[in-house]
């Protein structure tokens, strides 16, 4: 390949990278892996007959796809072998995704790769049946049944409360606030009688082994920290959005990044996510 058909193909690749990379994160939940499989994608894109591609982004995005739907096969035995709760790597944004947000993307967990990818793929990023199947290399009926019977284990997830945005950010600020400061009084005010705590520390840092779950087992382990907190000092990064969901990065007292993410219905506080393992944070730095 000569130089110029080298910089033709980056330059036609570099604009659809963003796409893609949604695409991957969403079907793997990890950042690095979404990451190296758009790489991967773009070598092959290098290597292509480009002039029989009539459509670069179809033809990419069912490279993507489908070596995510490989990927997915790896994941599923390491998701066993996991330790502790599994979350997926928190991405922090300004404006809040609406489409996946991360209890969505843990309904998707539950998924066969393949609904998940028919789910992804005409459910939220509004491809045709028919797009779908050439993506997946299945027919358009098979494809509405994958995604028939991935909406009906996902749609407890979808959120039924709209936070507004402004409100989202406040929220997570003053949880925030709250927590560090030890005021457990405006705490326990912020937080549903069913609420509960989901913590990965991926057997890297402490963390709970198993959700949290209730009010007065998550406001008792809100109170052992604030006891800690009082000499372990927790400072905000940043606010924002993560994975859809209101919620900051702390950097912890022992040096290392910390996502908290809050799922809120009804202007309360119903489950909260946080993410310690290093290995999942490493691109927030």
């Amino acid at each position: 390949m000569t130089g110029n058909a080298q910089l033709d193909a980056a330059a036609g690749f570099d604009p659809l990278r963003p796409k893609l990379m949604r695409v991957a994160y969403r079907m793997l939940g990890s950042v690095a892996d979404a990451e190296d499989i758009v790489q991967e994608a773009f070598i092959r894109w290098m290597g292509a007959d480009r002039s029989a591609v009539r459509e670069p982004e179809a033809f990419l995005r069912s490279t993507v796809t489908r070596l995510c739907l490989d990927q997915l096969k790896s994941a599923r035995r390491q998701r066993e072998t996991y330790v502790g709760p599994w979350l997926p790597d928190p991405v922090v944004e300004e404006e809040p995704e609406e489409d996946v947000t991360l209890p969505l993307m843990l309904a998707l967990e539950r998924l066969s790769p393949l609904e998940r990818a028919a789910f992804l793929l005409h459910d939220v990023f509004g491809l045709s049946f028919e797009e779908v199947a050439a993506t997946i290399e299945r027919d358009p009926a098979a494809c509405r049944q994958l995604a028939a019977r991935a909406r009906t284990h996902v749609r407890e997830a979808r959120p039924r409360f709209h936070v507004e945005q402004a409100r989202g950010v406040e929220l997570a600020e003053a949880f925030f606030t709250a927590s560090r400061s030890g005021d457990l009084k405006t705490l326990g005010a912020m937080l549903a009688s069913d609420v509960s705590i989901h913590a990965d520390g991926g057997g890297k840092r402490p963390a709970a082994m198993r959700p949290i779950l209730g009010f007065e087992a998550v406001l008792g382990v809100h109170e052992k920290l604030a006891v800690a907190f009082r000499t372990q000092i927790s400072t905000l990064v940043r606010s924002g959005f993560i994975n859809g969901l209101p919620g900051f990065v702390t950097r912890e007292a022992d040096g290392e990044l910390q996502s908290t993410a809050l799922e809120i219905e009804d202007g309360k506080v119903v489950a909260i996510y946080i993410v310690r393992n290093p290995d999942k944070l490493g691109h927030l730095h």
